[in-house]
């Protein structure tokens, strides 16, 4: 009965023995795991990331009741964005906004410069001819591009004269560029705080930060474009109410004028009356005119109070470290897998034993 319990039992110093009799084999197997891991790992193109943090001014009416607010905001909701106002244009819909294909096609021209100088260019032309790809995708890209050889798709989009691409009608090329865009430059929104982050990757550091900053800017242009359209549609009415009001006014003092050099002296009623109408007239033309550009500048003023504000949190930096792939952590895991595999295969008899 002991000798049965014993045999239960694994010895240590066995196994160490029988591991440490294998020493070869484990040199054997992390000499080839390194190298079949490096082989795979080192052709893949690094990626690196950049994001900036905004955090917008908020035009909306303060909701009453500050205990209920920050309640409401613990849960993901935003109470100032449901108290009033005409925008339409909330926070958490920046991210579907960045996400369109209008956005996406305004980023085609921006000018790129990759780190080491080798390259300027704009980034559609960076996209389609400069980006790496890794080796086993090789082939699918081969294929593809002898299918397109082959096969030339009729569907090329318009030939616009301009040079400038139509996002509502997007050639097939053009529409892979966008969704690779959609998936490298993404957008979102903390619900609570309203806190933009916008995240960009690409491979190149430089050219990483670059579209980062520059995403924020166009964000910012189409936020700021879009809340003062209303006052600034109002000043170029009011520009032009004033430009006809002071050429009413010039026209009318121009009468006045005239009238008065030609009838001096005068003593008829008639022709008093009439030059007390061209005064009359002139007078109000002139308070028009004086009214038109009151309104003028209370416009300009509201295009002003209009413009909102945005606080960059975090810039956009040139990341130093590549984000992915992380190829000493995968080496490492590999050497470690390869090792447990090996243990596995060497203890696979004391194993059968302890499991029977």
């Amino acid at each position: 009965m002991e000798e049965q319990k014993k045999s239960e039992y694994i010895d240590l110093r066995e196994v160490v023995g029988k591991i440490w009799g294998h020493k070869k084999t484990f040199f054997k197997v992390w000499a080839i795991t390194f190298v079949l891991a490096s082989a795979w790992i080192l052709p893949i193109p690094r990626t690196y990331e950049s994001e900036v943090m905004l955090a917008p001014e908020s035009n909306e009416m303060q909701v009453p009741g500050g205990v209920l607010g920050s309640l409401a905001s613990s849960f993901g909701v935003n109470l100032g964005s449901m108290g009033g106002g005409n925008d339409a244009l909330y926070p958490t819909l920046y991210p579907d906004l960045v996400g369109s294909n209008d956005f996406m096609v305004s980023l085609f021209d921006i000018p790129v410069t990759k780190k080491d100088g080798s390259l300027t260019t704009d980034y559609y032309t960076y996209l389609t001819k400069y980006r790496k790809v890794a080796f086993y995708e090789w082939p699918l890209v081969w294929t593809v591009r002898l299918m397109k050889r082959m096969f030339p798709p009729k569907d090329t989009g318009p030939a616009g004269g301009d040079g400038k691409v139509n996002p509502f009608y997007l050639s097939r090329d053009q529409n892979d560029v966008v969704n690779l865009l959609k998936d490298m430059i993404t957008c979102s929104v903390d619900k609570k705080t309203d806190v933009i982050t916008i995240h960009v990757k690409d491979q190149d550091p430089l050219i990483c930060a670059t579209m980062a900053d520059s995403v924020r800017v166009r964000l910012q242009s189409f936020i700021t474009e879009y809340r003062t359209s209303k006052a600034r549609i109002d000043k170029e009415y009011y520009e032009k109410l004033v430009d006809e009001a002071h050429a009413a006014y010039e026209l009318s003092l121009a009468r006045y004028g005239k009238y008065c050099d030609t009838h001096r002296d005068v003593i008829l009623q008639s022709m008093l009356s009439e030059r007390d109408a061209l005064e009359n007239d002139m007078q109000m033309k002139y308070q028009t005119y004086q009214a038109m550009c009151t309104q003028l500048e209370a416009s300009k003023a509201k295009v002003q109070e209009k413009t909102p504000a945005f606080t960059i949190l975090q810039g956009a930096s040139v990341p130093v470290k590549a984000a992915k792939p992380k190829r000493m952590i995968f080496v490492l895991g590999m050497l470690m897998l390869s090792t447990f595999g090996v243990l596995l295969y060497i203890l696979r008899d004391e194993l059968k034993k302890t499991i029977s």
